[in-house]
């Protein structure tokens, strides 16, 4: 976003505050939320000027001239806009640009962006371009350089690989705020060198380190990684583990995404424990469009974690200052007060977090719930597309698994999908063998990780649990975190092939097959990972998705996103990646059949 620096607009500020010169826009007659302080002081007047807040106080009459625009708050509140400190634009399947049109009604002004997906695609240059889009958004968008591409060296095979020169190119970049989520938190602990050398070089130019400590272990590894300098911490799910974070003087990040639920929990380390909440910060991590077009945002994390007990004030504060704080942007961002960036909210119930308005750098965005900013698409080139390379169409034979020989059954390894949270659990099963080959049963089907990177012809194919699936089905993705190789999951072998070859067909995205016949597609051919199209049109068809999803049987909530996270092999327990089964406690490959 295009804002004037403070210290260009300095005079201006102090002659509106003093009232020689008159403001663009004042706000009256409002309930300020000031997250400084802790109170909310009513009958409060704003005065703005080049995207600014110059004045904040009881009477702004002396900022107002003939040609101020003047709105009346009419006694609701003034709430600072609100930030997301840790997310990821591609798991909301559309580009910056739409991501920035389905939120700004929500009231979310200022996004702290990861694109690592798109990394693992199209290596830095993926991340120029989302670096670029960014700098283009009506709102602020900030972007930390992918740390961990891939997520676990030897473990899979991304699109690109990242080392410390890498990481030292994309910090200078004008927009990179930060280095992104250190997901490789066994690395830091070992001290390997390209995870030191990498936040060595985003320290040497103050940048925040992201964290990613994804393991309940809280002894000398947890303590290692700490030590090894990541700042935040949004993996954790217990209070215990935001308790741990906070003494070590990291932020605790709070995550309320479309499938991880991990507030109300961890929040009880301030509710019950009495930590003091400015050392923790509210954030989504991943949230697909169907979230973000009907249910919303921030707010909505907001909103859920008054809900836990939290004063609302202090959640606000959570996803306003404090985030703004943990970015060395305080004085920027995330308060109503003078010369921080004009973004606010005009709200009529503070613990529903019920919006009437929204403005970003002083310009109304958006109003009772719609946008009425003109936002343009924003185009991206073709090399950011064609990124689905198969060696060869897929048949139901590429996913045969052999047994052993002369096996009548076999005890397998199997991946077991936990509702609303990342981690998985390392389940085992005994299954079928017929003429050769291992079936699945009613609680166990397959899936298989196709190559799609390099066009190798590789297949790598398991088990896994807790879909619910009962019809012949199969569900195909090229999201797929985060090496976004194609991920298939299914109970038949000939939908499984159908699915995954659509998808190369139409660039990437998500396809469902059922009974031989296409249910349901998502086409996303920017990377693999994003939509060319509107937001609203995204979700659509991501309805369209679960709603296939569901008739097939599966009952799990968010059931794709869980899905996309299942060759994730940076959180326990059993994953799945090109290179096989990885259990992600001892961070190694395990062979399918015990």
């Amino acid at each position: 976003m295009s804002v004037i620096p403070r210290h260009q607009t300095l005079t201006r500020l102090v002659d509106v505050a003093a009232g020689r010169v008159s403001a663009e826009l004042v706000v009256r007659n409002g309930k300020w939320v000031n997250v400084h302080s802790g109170e909310i002081i009513p009958a409060t007047d704003i005065a703005i000027v080049a995207g600014r807040f110059a004045y904040c106080g009881p009477d702004a009459a002396h900022c107002i001239g003939p040609e101020t625009k003047v709105v009346d708050a009419a006694g609701r509140y003034l709430v600072p806009g609100l930030i997301d400190a840790h997310m990821h634009v591609e798991s909301g399947m559309v580009t910056v640009t739409e991501f920035v049109r389905a939120v700004v009604r929500h009231g979310s002004t200022t996004l702290f962006i990861d694109p690592h997906e798109i990394a693992n695609v199209l290596g830095l240059d993926g991340v120029r371009l989302m670096h670029d889009e960014a700098v283009a958004a009506p709102i602020n968008v900030f972007v930390q350089a992918p740390s961990c591409v891939p997520s676990a060296p030897g473990l899979e095979t991304p699109g690109a690989e990242f080392g410390p020169d890498e990481i030292a190119e994309a910090v200078r970049w004008p927009n990179i705020v930060g280095l992104g989520e250190v997901m490789n938190f066994p690395g830091v602990a070992a001290n390997d060198p390209r995870m030191a050398g990498e936040i060595a070089a985003a320290m040497a130019v103050g940048k925040t380190i992201g964290g990613h400590y994804a393991s309940p272990d809280l002894g000398p590894p947890f303590h290692a990684y700490a030590a090894g300098g990541p700042a935040d911490d949004h993996e954790g799910t217990r209070a215990e583990d935001a308790i741990a974070r906070v003494r070590q003087g990291m932020r605790a990040m709070l995550r309320l995404g479309s499938a991880w639920h991990d507030v109300a929990e961890q929040v009880k380390a301030v509710t019950e424990q009495g930590l003091d909440s400015r050392s923790f910060i509210l954030c989504t991590d991943d949230s697909h469009s169907g979230t973000l077009v009907r249910d919303g945002h921030m707010n909505r994390v907001v909103r859920h974690a008054i809900q836990q007990g939290l004063a609302p004030i202090t959640a606000i504060q959570m996803a306003t200052l404090n985030a703004a704080d943990h970015f060395g942007m305080e004085r920027e961002l995330g308060s109503i007060t003078p010369g921080r960036r004009a973004d606010f909210l005009i709200v009529r119930d503070l613990p529903t977090l019920a919006i009437d308005r929204v403005y970003a750098s002083g310009a109304l965005m958006a109003e009772d719930d719609a946008l009425v900013a003109d936002i343009p698409a924003y185009a991206y080139p073709a090399a950011a597309k064609n990124t689905v390379r198969l060696k060869r169409p897929l048949a139901a034979e590429n996913f045969d698994i052999a047994a052993p020989d002369g096996a009548n059954s076999v005890r397998a390894r199997v991946i077991g999908v936990v509702e609303n949270q990342a981690p998985t659990k390392a389940l085992e099963a005994d299954l079928p063998v017929e003429d050769g080959i291992v079936a699945m049963n009613a609680e166990t089907c397959q899936i298989a990780v196709v190559e799609r990177h390099r066009a190798t012809g590789v297949v790598v194919n398991a088990f896994v649990s807790g879909f619910g699936y009962d019809v012949p089905c199969a569900l195909a993705s090229t999201v797929a975190h985060d090496s976004h190789q194609m991920l298939v999951v299914g109970t038949s072998k000939p939908d499984m092939a159908l699915a995954a070859n659509r998808l190369a067909e139409v660039g990437g995205g998500v396809a469902f097959f059922a009974g031989g016949e296409e249910r349901a597609l998502i086409e996303m051919p920017i990377a693999g990972l994003m939509s060319e199209e509107r937001a609203e049109v995204v979700a659509e068809k991501a309805d369209r998705l679960l709603a296939a999803m569901a008739e097939a049987g599966c009952r799990l909530e968010n059931a794709f996103m869980q899905h996309s996270l299942l060759g994730l092999v940076v959180i326990p327990e059993l994953r799945i990646s090109d290179l096989g089964l990885i259990d992600v406690t001892r961070f190694e490959k395990v062979d399918l059949f015990l």
